[in-house]
């Protein structure tokens, strides 16, 4: 009987106890940057310091007001490569430690853009598509563990996790020029708005063999999740508060010949989200299979997820015809970041946790960037270059991560191409994600940035 009691402990600890982690631990793996950012090979060769440029199509995903010096209609396309490493170092298993690799491949932006004259003001609208958050991720590892307190016990175990998705957006954007000086814009994001699904799903599978007394076992877990969002809802009482979809609203004002001021602002919104949840757990004995154990849980529900306010502005320096300067400061309130479940929990997202038992504060983007034309007769060559500060939110304060970038292209006649490479980098971060304070990665992100513009 002591035997049996000590079997069901055991089976509690690693069976029901791990249903209920995961529950409680739903933390949401962005695995681009988190921070809301545009898009655009010329921009990203900048650096991301475009708040205070904004002068092509993809201005409606940095600062609408900017549209207005699109002068005759285009389209373009965008296509992105992320290559990212998370080498993560696991002290109190050093077995499971590790770097994991992931690539893909997206379309990442594409638009068409056409200016005109109404009521004697130059306007422009513009229809977008922006793919902003990836969460693809894969992950995989080995420990071993030996409990020397207790009863007698040792596991060796397998464990992966796979998670892919994204947040993309459909966009149509307006922008007037209300004196020669200073324009207005506003971009409003459909996130659901049919045309794609907006969606991530993750699989977790756990599988260990190990001894509990002198009984062997075999332990299996298997977690199936999936997030998908579900209809749009304008309030215009409360434009703080919409379903799956917000606005963007941004200025540019002319302050001289050679300096530009920018400012957007991107509104919060409540992502509502479909989750279907599947658990699995079983627990064998091999030489006392009374002691077996198989667990299964499903559940369907509606989960809100709480989207950030964020905002920006950005100077721009015009020395000469040849040579842009850009300096852009931007803002993103993550302690507004909350997962409600359907039990009525509120979570963070960051950590995983209680939101009242978790202290995440905003981070604020630093990005410095340039650009250099070389004018020829039929050509013009553009090189780009540009450094950044773009922290993660985490726990207690914001993951330091760093970076830089160059780029350049051609523009012949009606068609320019632009191509950008930046890299981005943190040093012992994702402390929180990981695990605990005895766990952190080391993050390298390589990503090639290619587009297209064509003019009428």
């Amino acid at each position: 009987m002591k035997l049996r009691c000590l079997i069901l402990l055991f089976m509690m600890v690693l069976g029901l106890d791990c249903e209920a982690r995961a529950q409680l631990m739903q933390a949401v793996e962005i695995s681009s940057s988190p921070n809301p950012v545009g898009s655009g090979a010329r921009a990203m060769g900048m650096g991301g310091a475009f708040i205070g440029v904004a002068d092509d199509a993809t201005a409606a995903s940095w600062n609408p007001a900017g549209l207005i010096q699109i002068e005759t209609p285009e389209v373009s396309i965008v296509g992105a490569y992320n290559n990212r490493t998370e080498d993560t170092t696991y002290k109190a298993f050093p077995e499971a430690s590790g770097a994991q690799r992931t690539s893909t491949y997206e379309l990442n932006y594409l638009s068409a853009a056409y200016p005109f004259t109404a009521c004697d003001k130059n306007m422009i609208v513009s229809l977008n598509f922006q793919h902003l958050y990836d969460f693809t991720k894969e992950v995989g590892f080995s420990y071993s563990f030996t409990d020397a307190v207790g009863p007698p016990l040792t596991l060796r175990n397998n464990v992966s996790f796979n998670q892919e998705g994204g947040f993309k957006s459909l966009s149509p954007a307006f922008a007037i020029q209300i004196t020669p000086f200073f324009s207005v814009g506003i971009t409003l994001d459909l996130w659901d708005s049919g045309v794609y699904t907006n969606k991530w799903e993750s699989k977790y599978r756990s599988n260990g063999t190990g001894n509990f007394v002198a009984f062997p076992f075999n332990v299996n877990t298997q977690i199936d999740q999936k997030y998908e969002m579900k209809g749009m809802k304008f309030d215009l009482g409360d434009p703080f508060n919409w379903e799956n979809a917000n606005y963007n609203l941004g200025f540019l004002w002319s302050i001289s010949p050679k300096w530009t001021l920018g400012g957007v602002f991107k509104a919060p919104f409540v992502a509502s989200l479909q989750r279907d949840y599947y658990f699995e757990s079983a627990l064998t004995f091999p030489t006392y299979p009374a002691a077996n154990s198989h667990n299964i849980i499903e559940r369907t529900e509606t989960v809100a997820l709480d989207m950030p306010m964020s905002y920006g502005l950005g100077v721009a320096y015009r020395a000469n015809d040849r040579l842009t300067f850009d300096l852009d400061v931007y803002r993103t309130e993550w302690d507004d970041y909350v997962l409600h479940d359907a039990d009525g929990n509120d979570m963070n997202p960051i950590t995983g946790k209680l939101q009242k038992d978790s202290h995440v504060s905003a981070t604020t983007q630093v990005r410095v960037g340039g650009e250099y034309l070389i004018i020829g007769e039929s050509v013009v060559i553009p090189l780009r270059a540009g450094v950044f500060y773009d922290p993660e939110p985490a726990e207690g304060s914001p993951d330091n991560f760093y970076g830089f970038s160059i780029g350049s292209g051609i523009a012949y006649k009606s068609i320019i191409y632009d191509i950008a490479y930046q890299y981005r980098f943190g040093r012992d971060v994702r402390t929180a994600t990981v695990g605990n304070a005895d766990s952190s990665q080391n993050v390298k992100q390589h990503m090639i940035y290619m587009s297209v513009i064509y003019h009428f």
